[in-house]
C-alpha cells in the first residue's frame, strides 16, 4: 500500500476518534442559563413549541449540540432544546430529594442551620468530597451532601 494511502487512513481514523470523543465529552457537559430566564423548546429553532420557561442559573445536562442550539436534559429528566448563546458555565445545583439539610460544615457532625427544599436552585460555590457549599436564594450559605443534589 503506498505511504500516501496509509496516512490518509490513519488521518480518518483520528478524525473519527476525535470527533466521538468531542461528542461523549460534550455529551457530559453541564451547562446553566445565563439570562434571567430562558425557553426550553420542543426542537432546535424559536418556530417550535415551548415547554418550559427556566430562570438564571438552572443547570442542564447537554444530550446533543446541532448548530446554534443544545439539546439538554434537566433533573427530573425532561429534555428539550436551548439556544447555545443563552448557556454559561455558572455551577449551580438543584434538590432532587423533598428536602435536604443545609448545615454549618461539609459533614453530618456540623449543625442544620436550615432546610432546603425539592426543586430548589442553589449556587454552588465549593465542593470537598461528598458535600457541596451552596448559596441560597436569601444569599445563606451553607453545606449540602452531594448525593441530594443535582448539577456542578
Amino acid at each position: 500500500m503506498p505511504a500516501a494511502t496509509t496516512t490518509f487512513r490513519r488521518f480518518v481514523i483520528a478524525t473519527g476518534i476525535c470527533v466521538v470523543t468531542i461528542s461523549s465529552a460534550l455529551a457530559q457537559n453541564l451547562v446553566s442559563v445565563k439570562g434571567s430566564t430562558l425557553n426550553m423548546r420542543s426542537g432546535p429553532g424559536t418556530h417550535t413549541e415551548v415547554l418550559w420557561e427556566l430562570r438564571r442559573g438552572y443547570p442542564l445536562r447537554v444530550l446533543k449540540s446541532q448548530a446554534r442550539w443544545l439539546q439538554v436534559k434537566d433533573f427530573e429528566g425532561d429534555t428539550g432544546w436551548v439556544a447555545r448563546s443563552l448557556v454559561g458555565n455558572t455551577a449551580h445545583h438543584v434538590v432532587k430529594r423533598s428536602t435536604a439539610n443545609v448545615r454549618s460544615g461539609p459533614g453530618t457532625q456540623y449543625g442544620v442551620i436550615g432546610k432546603a427544599e425539592y426543586g430548589e436552585l442553589l449556587r454552588t460555590l465549593e465542593k470537598r468530597g461528598r458535600w457541596v457549599r451552596v448559596e441560597r436564594k436569601d444569599t445563606k450559605s451553607g453545606w449540602i451532601s452531594k448525593s441530594l443534589l443535582w448539577g456542578w
